[in-house]
């Protein structure tokens, strides 16, 4: 399984995002240049310039049309997919930590950090309605008061958005309220990330409590599925299988821990991103789809 190495940053990787369909991956890293590229070979589409900080997350609408960054320069941003013109700019007070367009791709989030005396906060504007975008005034913002939001993404039919904090609780909040839907304890450290199922009825966390985590759409229990720590030189990722919570796979190569992975929409691959600044899409070989688990 040759990994296709993907060097476009010259900083520790943030986060990496396939679009709906996988033909593109979007990149960002701790330094300011937002990255697109072909997902089958490895070629660098397009860069999308205009940030000064870290950015710290990415995301593409359901048709491609548009992608939203965020960065620690105290903004996030609107840009056109294809031509990587900016087309909306959001001032905020803090860096942007979290961002992304509902199911619909009329609406967009975005988190806030809680630093320099400004209290973390989530902001929803509502893209068909230019006048928000061009006073910079969200229909809704909730303001999260005990601990900051470290990972976000949109539930189904965005409805809701599902939130991890600092403190390791998750959170739902109402799209239409503001209130808090459902709260959680499953974690005792920050959660990193969060990444639904296809279906939407499941989401996977990420902590630095050295587990990840499914949940249920519904809240239910959660099950252990992995405990590791990173140990020096062994930066791999995992493979486990998730009704029999068992190990199949570990691929190895990058040179520091990695901060991202993303399966690819349909199963054949996957990416991962790390610390050492390097993308490296792996895709599957055959026997990955004919090993079959002795139940």
């Amino acid at each position: 399984m040759k990994p296709i190495l993907l060097q476009g940053h010259e900083r520790s990787i943030t986060q990496i995002k396939y679009n709906r369909e996988g033909d593109l991956l979007f990149t960002v890293a701790k330094d300011p240049i937002v990255n697109v590229w072909y997902s089958v070979n490895g070629e660098r589409l397009g860069t999308y310039m205009g940030h000064t900080g870290a950015v710290w997350c990415v995301d593409a609408d359901w048709d491609t049309k548009h992608v939203l960054t965020g960065s620690a320069d105290n903004s996030c941003r609107l840009w056109d997919c294809e031509t990587g013109k900016q087309l909306a700019l959001l001032k905020t007070n803090s860096a942007v930590r979290t961002c992304g367009f509902d199911f619909g791709g009329n609406i967009i989030m975005f988190s806030t950090d809680k630093q320099m005396g400004y209290q973390c906060f989530v902001s929803f504007f509502d893209l068909r309605d230019p006048s928000q975008i061009d006073n910079n005034e969200p229909y809704m913002k909730i303001p999260c008061n005990d601990s900051k939001i470290t990972s976000a993404v949109w539930g189904p039919l965005g409805e809701c958005i599902i939130a991890g904090h600092e403190s390791g609780e998750l959170n739902q909040y109402s799209a239409k309220s503001g209130e808090v839907l459902v709260n959680v304890k499953e974690h005792s450290r920050q959660i990193n990330d969060i990444q639904l199922s296809r279906d939407m009825t499941m989401f996977v966390t990420a902590s630095k409590d050295n587990t990840a985590k499914v949940v249920l759409g519904g809240g239910q229990e959660a099950m252990d599925v992995t405990t590791t720590s990173t140990r020096i030189g062994k930066f791999e990722a995992r493979f486990f299988h998730l009704a029999f919570e068992e190990e199949f796979g570990r691929v190895k190569g990058h040179f520091g821990p990695i901060n991202s992975v993303a399966f690819h929409p349909d199963g054949k691959s996957y990416s991962s991103g790390g610390e050492d600044g390097y993308v490296r899409i792996h895709y599957f070989d055959p026997q990955y789809f004919e090993f079959e688990f002795e139940a």
